[in-house]
């Protein structure tokens, strides 16, 4: 029987807004060791009330710097666990946090996430969904601190396209409209106990 727990979106928004443009030390701060975004949303979506999930390898959890899953701190691990990569589903059970690939046609909301990968389709940065504006999203983000910036001014002029950009190659799912992004995934977050 699968139970969903809410996800509470202010909660998580409040946590990035207090948090951004510092360090929680009850985790490690990753900056210098691939970046602090990932670790950072992974906060977030656990301070909303996101049930971790226990899995070695394939699991979502941050016990302690060496009792971490790699999800906890890797954007595209964080990706895999978050939409159900088959590997991760049958190693996990599906407990934990969840999220579906969408477009901005289909209402994302403070407290969803962004994934952004450049041409190559290898993920590099995650950012969580802040406020929604009629023209764009704010943002929070670690590694390049960032506390409710407009997306476009935190991402950077030199990746602005006009075009539909793709998801990564490996993943089955739609194309997505994008504005100003060259390459991203974007995720509405669910959870379950």
């Amino acid at each position: 029987m699968i139970l969903e727990k809410p996800y509470d979106r202010e909660r998580a928004v409040t946590y990035a807004e207090t948090w951004a443009l510092s360090r929680n030390p009850l985790f490690l701060n990753f900056a210098g060791r691939g970046g602090d975004c990932t670790n950072f949303i992974s906060q977030c979506l656990l301070a909303g009330g996101a049930t971790m999930n226990d899995t070695r390898d394939f699991g979502w959890y941050y016990f302690s710097p060496e009792n971490r899953a790699p999800a906890w701190s890797g954007v595209e691990f964080l990706y895999n666990f978050l939409t159900g990569a088959p590997e991760y589903r049958q190693e996990n059970g599906g407990e934990g946090p969840y999220a579906r690939p969408v477009t901005f046609a289909q209402g994302l909301r403070e407290g969803d996430i962004i994934q952004l990968a450049n041409q190559a389709g290898d993920f590099y940065h995650t950012l969580i969904i802040t406020a929604v504006t009629p023209d764009d999203f704010l943002v929070c983000a670690h590694t390049n601190d960032a506390l409710v910036l407009e997306i476009d001014h935190g991402i950077g002029r030199s990746q602005i396209n006009s075009d539909i950009c793709t998801l990564h190659e490996s993943y089955p799912f739609p194309m997505v409209s994008i504005l100003f992004l060259t390459t991203c995934v974007l995720l509405v977050i669910h959870n379950i106990l």
